[in-house]
């Protein structure tokens, strides 16, 4: 099982489950904790080969990485714990696994916060897969993880968030990064299935003005969406959003949460 901490609220029956990116691990989260703890009970998780969940990797290694397969290790934790269901918030491509979640599981998911989402792959990002295919079994692999952190996350302000992932991507291995990079092998069909079905589930897309590769999708999809999909623009923040801009992050959320108890 995947690595996971509590927060209790012991006066709250509300969950509330933070899913990080490729290359992070819960620790992103420190500047929601408090916030959320305030209001529900917080479940923290470290996805395969990240974080905390790292003495995984043996038998990582012989299991082949799919949207689906992540997402069933969080609904392994959810069970152990006996979480009916919970809110999900993620952030970049735990957007994606939180997306497959509720895809398959969609009586566990009573809302989805989906901060820097991904929802489709433009011409730059497509360049960027490319090259990580091309080169990822040659350059190691913080060379690649830096360059895609500049490339996505380029501005001045944003200087925080591309530290912190490319520091936490320091714990991962060469063989674990190329695991999940082979997941962009599957990315196109599962994101073009996304953009066209719309899920019955509240659904918040929490996105930076600044995140120059994603936002234009988001705001095709919640204008196809209407019947769930809402989207909320923070001003000069980038793609990681809850880092960039914490404040209006976490009163946004909170705010959206409360409302759907």
């Amino acid at each position: 099982m995947i690595s996971y901490t509590i927060y209790k609220n012991e006066t709250s029956t509300e969950w509330v489950t933070f899913v990080h990116g490729a290359g992070g691990s819960s620790s992103i989260w420190f500047k929601q904790i408090r916030d959320f703890q305030k209001h529900f009970n917080v479940l923290l998780l470290d996805l395969r080969g990240h974080g905390g969940s790292k003495e995984q990797l043996k038998t990582a290694f012989k299991q082949k990485y799919t949207f689906k397969a992540i997402a069933e290790d969080i609904v392994e934790v959810i069970d152990f714990l006996k979480i009916e269901n919970a809110h999900f918030v993620g952030i970049s491509l735990g957007s994606i696994v939180i997306r497959q979640l509720a895809e398959i599981h969609p009586e566990r998911v009573k809302s989805m916060i989906l901060g820097g989402a991904i929802l489709k792959m433009n011409f730059r990002s497509q360049i960027l897969m490319r090259l990580g295919n091309l080169f990822k079994y040659v350059l190691p692999y913080l060379v690649l993880y830096r360059f895609f952190a500049f490339v996505i996350m380029p501005k001045k302000n944003h200087k925080q968030s591309r530290l912190l992932f490319i520091n936490e991507a320091k714990k991962l291995y060469q063989k674990e990064f190329i695991k999940w990079f082979k997941l962009t092998a599957e990315i196109n069909p599962v994101l073009r299935w996304f953009r066209q079905k719309e899920l019955n589930i509240p659904t918040l897309y929490v996105m930076g003005e600044e995140d120059y590769m994603f936002l234009p999708s988001v705001k095709q999809v919640v204008a196809n969406h209407v019947k769930t999909a809402e989207l909320f623009v923070i001003q000069n923040c980038g793609h990681v959003v809850n880092v960039d801009q914490p404040v209006v992050f976490n009163e946004t959320v909170i705010g959206y949460l409360k409302k759907r108890i």
